[in-house]
């Protein structure tokens, strides 16, 4: 599927970051890439991560997944939604959808969440952090779009949600399958199943906060640091008064700290590393039986594709020369040459036949991430 009546780059220019744009007829030719029942049945998996999220009178209440196949026949007339997260990273269909929007760089993209939603079911008016795009799969939503909120915008008290204690709507629409509404980080939202069978797919885009950065990259630097590696001073003098701190031990001091602070090429690969660390670390899509060296240069030669592991992360930072740095699921990778060039048709496409004349230098890479289970080939091509 693809885009149509959409520019990009006038996207980017007028829109992005700045107002919410609803696009009706989004899509040249709209399918539903996922059943109610199939999704139901995600939510039921212990791989996947999960929310249902019942009205009841006075408030919403929140059920973490795995759920049980029965609850759904326990549910009843109330409105009900059910969400499920990172949905791309399981049903190459639903990770179709992100392709389109490849305009906005890989760092940038989060996951494809998906949500089903009986008559009048939704989460509440909330905003996030984040730039969403809204795209409607099946049956009817109306959006509700309000004003801007921040930190100190109030909240209803409540465990899992963040919810707005007030929202007016100053905007709203009624989606239909194919419609697509984006949503900048911010702005109050309120989406309200209109009958039943409502599915709406949100691709959401990573804004990482000032102070997660530092947080993060403070934990990094300081695993590297010796417990023993502390303040001497073994020259120390006599002063005239041990109320001072001298502006020799003050100088010290800071070049303990400022000595071990990142420059711009050890922030780069921290922070490739970091970005592309996968949303769920602990799952291990390694192949049970390695690639042998032989196999895979026998697959390029006859044209086999590799794609992309949809829950794998891809990113890479130019160097030098013909240099670049390949980021994959946390790991770094250093590469020039053939392999620098497969690395960067890596990071553009999902789906990569690898030129014969590259392997020379790429083979060493692509058996790396193959034995990761970051690529693989697609022998049904």
């Amino acid at each position: 599927m693809h885009l149509t009546n959409f520019d990009s780059d006038v996207f980017l220019r007028d829109t992005w970051q700045k107002r919410p744009l609803l696009i009706r007829n989004a899509w040249d030719a709209w399918h539903n890439p996922l059943e109610p029942d199939e999704l139901a049945g995600l939510a039921c998996e212990d791989g996947a991560e999960s929310r249902l999220i019942v009205q009841k009178r006075g408030g919403w209440k929140v059920e973490h997944g795995p759920l049980p196949e029965t609850r759904f026949r326990k549910l009843g007339k109330r409105p009900w939604t059910l969400l499920v997260q990172a949905v791309d990273h399981l049903v190459p269909d639903v990770a179709a959808l992100i392709d389109p929007f490849r305009f906005i760089p890989n760092w940038r993209i989060d996951d494809v969440m998906v949500s089903y939603a009986s008559d009048g079911g939704g989460v509440g008016p909330h905003f996030d952090q984040y730039d969403v795009f809204l795209i409607q799969g099946l049956g009817r939503r109306r959006w509700q779009i309000g004003g801007l909120c921040d930190a100190a915008t109030p909240l209803l008290p409540h465990d899992d949600l963040r919810l707005l204690a007030e929202f007016e709507a100053t905007e709203e629409w009624v989606l239909e399958p194919g419609d697509m509404l984006y949503v900048p980080p911010g702005f109050a939202h309120n989406g309200i199943a209109v009958g039943d069978d409502c599915m709406t797919y949100s691709i959401g885009f990573r804004a990482p906060s000032r102070s997660e950065l530092i947080a993060h990259c403070c934990d990094h630097l300081l695993s590297e640091i010796a417990e023993d590696d502390r303040y001497a001073d073994p020259h120390l003098a006599a002063q005239d008064n041990p109320g001072e701190i001298c502006a020799r031990d003050l100088a010290s001091l800071h070049a303990m700290i400022t000595d071990k602070m990142m420059d711009r090429d050890a922030f780069a690969r921290w922070f490739g590393e970091y970005n592309t660390t996968p949303k769920y670390a602990d799952q291990d899509f390694a192949p049970e039986v390695a690639e042998t060296t032989g196999t895979i240069t026998a697959r390029v030669a006859a044209g086999v594709p590799l794609i992309r592991n949809p829950a794998s992360r891809f990113s890479f930072v130019r160097g030098r020369a013909d240099a670049v740095t390949l980021f994959v699921d946390g790991a770094s990778f250093d590469a020039a040459g053939g392999a620098a060039r497969f690395a960067e048709t890596l990071g553009a496409s999902a789906r990569i036949i690898v030129e014969p004349a590259l392997m020379k230098d790429a083979a060493p890479l692509i058996a790396r991430l193959i034995d990761q289970g970051s690529l693989m080939f697609d022998l049904d091509d």
